[in-house]
């Protein structure tokens, strides 16, 4: 598929197979090229300079919107991704932080769900994955805002399943752990600061608490909603599948 880069608004009658939100870099790139072996695929995101050279290298279409402000799309799988909030603990976050990081991971998601699930519901198919954490099931004190927003998506994604589940179609979360991302670097570099503790001191003790050893390859988080949209996932529905390598103790 050719490489289009527009406003959003050149999309509104698009018909479009699956829609990652995010997929310049990190997890959201991942998922998008595990996606483009066997989907149309468009990624969206808010910077064109990164957008664009990322949907070349997968044959996808580059879409340039924001999720907090996203245009109409119907397409039939539907990847609700979104980088995270600024690391924070939980009274140290003000009240525009918590209003920007309802736009980016709560409401701003939903609003492309309101425009695309009716519209997969008509069709009698759609696949939608919003992308969590698993600091939702063991939350990380410097993580507040991703935290509690998270599990308000967690809840809206179970509201959804259980509203469309007979008109064939699935919405589920993918909880990822530790991960080899920018994020996660980010996210280290601020503990990091705060603690005075070195970086790589930092991340051997965030794996050694992963049965696992290592920090996940953001294509193994790609594979597990792969599995979640394709046909054989269709009784899988309203669930969260944690991808941590272990080290959730809840179950």
């Amino acid at each position: 598929m050719g490489v289009r880069l527009s406003e959003p608004h050149g999309f509104e009658e698009a018909a479009i197979q699956a829609l990652v939100g995010g997929g310049a870099s990190g997890i959201g790139f991942a998922i998008a090229a595990r996606l483009a072996a066997t989907h149309d695929v468009t990624i969206m995101g808010r910077h064109a300079e990164t957008l664009e050279p990322a949907a070349k290298r997968i044959g996808a279409t580059a879409l340039v919107a924001d999720i907090t402000d996203p245009p109409p799309l119907r397409p039939d799988v539907l990847i609700l991704n979104a980088g995270g909030p600024p690391p924070g603990r939980i009274l140290d976050i003000g009240d525009e932080a918590w209003r920007s990081g309802a736009e980016l991971l709560l409401t701003g998601p939903l609003r492309l769900a309101r425009g695309a699930l009716p519209a997969m519901a008509e069709r009698g198919f759609g696949r939608v994955v919003f992308i969590t954490s698993t600091a939702v099931r063991q939350p990380q004190p410097d993580l507040a805002v991703s935290v509690v927003l998270r599990a308000a998506v967690t809840a809206a994604a179970k509201l959804l399943a259980l509203e469309y589940a007979a008109q064939g179609v699935t919405v589920n979360c993918v909880a990822p752990g530790p991960t080899d991302t920018a994020r996660r670097r980010e996210i280290l570099a601020a503990r990091a600061a705060r603690t005075g503790r070195d970086i790589d001191t930092l991340d051997r003790l965030d794996t050694g608490t992963v049965p696992a050893g290592r920090a996940a390859d953001p294509g193994e988080i790609a594979a597990a909603v792969a599995f979640l949209v394709s046909p054989d996932a269709s009784y899988i529905n309203g669930t969260v599948l944690t991808v941590d390598g272990g080290r959730t103790e809840t179950i």
